[in-house]
């Protein structure tokens, strides 16, 4: 829709931008209530945080151009209106545009310092604003003013669209719809979001010693957090394969962060490596003095060989406390580090 406004100098046209889908009054027009303040003019929707525009086309109906200053004048701060122009002259028989950039502070309803004690009880909703083109004409120097329109701020609301049409018309149903959005939507997006608060890598801090708990894991703030995450996340796969080779190396993977080399056949090539000294036992045919080990090397021992790929990144009391922790008790083991150069 658009508003115009002619004048013998100028024609002024306002096209706003986005268009409330209902103005307060409107509906209850119909019911025939006597000195019923029914919102009239052109009027444009303003959502806090977000932007709107209203176009303002100015024609010149003179034949020499003309200079002017647009200015906006209503009863909202100054802040929230921005004019942006292409020039300031219209050529004889030309146009002109300017744009008025409208933003409303995002806590525009939470602001309760908009209302004063004992002036206001009430937060304005609606404001009536005009446009002034101060116009030089070279001999004189004249004021036009278009008509009034209205900026209607409205909260952002997604109940609206489950309602049939007919109740979308009505300002008063959709401020009384918001109220419940704004109560019932966080509780809401909070079940929509809920696995994110049950999963140990996505879950708030304050969290975690629960999540602990709930899989009988121990928190200790030895651990940094991302250790802390993967270990929760993972403890239940840590149980089943505890005692064994692969939940040792789950283990230590969870805490350095070294890959876990699946695909590399060979054992002694992985960046964690356990391997039992096993030889051929005890051959009398083939044994040489100096190298003949009677059986085969010792009994329930393991070597774990870590390779990080800078020095200095990994506590080897944390890890002999993990090989203590997750081998069985009548093992024994060695440990080595092998930094890089």
């Amino acid at each position: 829709m658009v508003q115009s406004r002619s004048s013998s100098k100028v024609k002024i046209d306002l096209i706003p931008m986005q268009i409330p889908e209902a103005l307060p009054g409107v509906a209850l027009a119909f019911t025939g209530a006597e000195s019923l303040d029914v919102t009239t003019g052109q009027s444009l929707l303003l959502r806090p945080g977000h932007k709107s525009e209203m176009i303002v086309q100015v024609q010149n109906l003179t034949k020499n151009p003309l200079q002017l200053d647009l200015k906006v004048k209503g009863e909202f701060p100054a802040s929230w209106c921005q004019i942006g122009t292409e020039g300031s002259e219209v050529p004889p028989k030309g146009t002109m545009q300017a744009v008025l950039y409208f933003q409303v502070p995002v806590t525009f309803f939470e602001d309760h310092s908009a209302i004063i004690p004992g002036q206001k009880d009430t937060l304005d909703l609606n404001f009536r604003c005009s446009v002034h083109l101060h116009l030089d004409l070279g001999t004189e120097q004249i004021i036009e003013t278009s008509d009034e329109f209205n900026i209607c701020i409205r909260p952002w609301s997604t109940y609206m669209e489950f309602l049939p049409l007919l109740y979308r018309e009505v300002d008063f149903i959709g401020r009384f719809m918001n109220i419940f959005e704004q109560a019932y939507q966080p509780a809401i997006d909070s079940f929509n979001s809920m696995w994110a608060n049950l999963d140990a890598l996505t879950a708030p801090q304050a969290l975690l010693p629960f999540l602990a708990h709930w899989v009988g894991w121990q928190f200790d703030s030895v651990w940094e957090l991302p250790q802390q995450r993967r270990l929760i996340r993972r403890a239940v796969e840590l149980y089943r394969w505890r005692g064994t080779r692969k939940g040792l190396r789950l283990y230590l993977h969870l805490y350095t962060g070294l890959p876990l080399d699946e695909d590399i056949q060979n054992e002694n090539d992985k960046h964690i490596s356990i391997t039992e000294p096993f030889g051929n036992g005890f051959i009398l045919n083939e044994a040489e003095l100096g190298n003949a080990v009677l059986g085969g090397g010792q009994a329930y021992h393991f070597v774990v060989r870590l390779r990080p790929k800078e020095s200095n990144t990994i506590h080897e009391a944390l890890i002999r406390r993990i090989i203590e922790q997750e081998k069985p008790a009548f093992c024994t083991y060695e440990l080595s580090i092998e930094n890089p150069p």
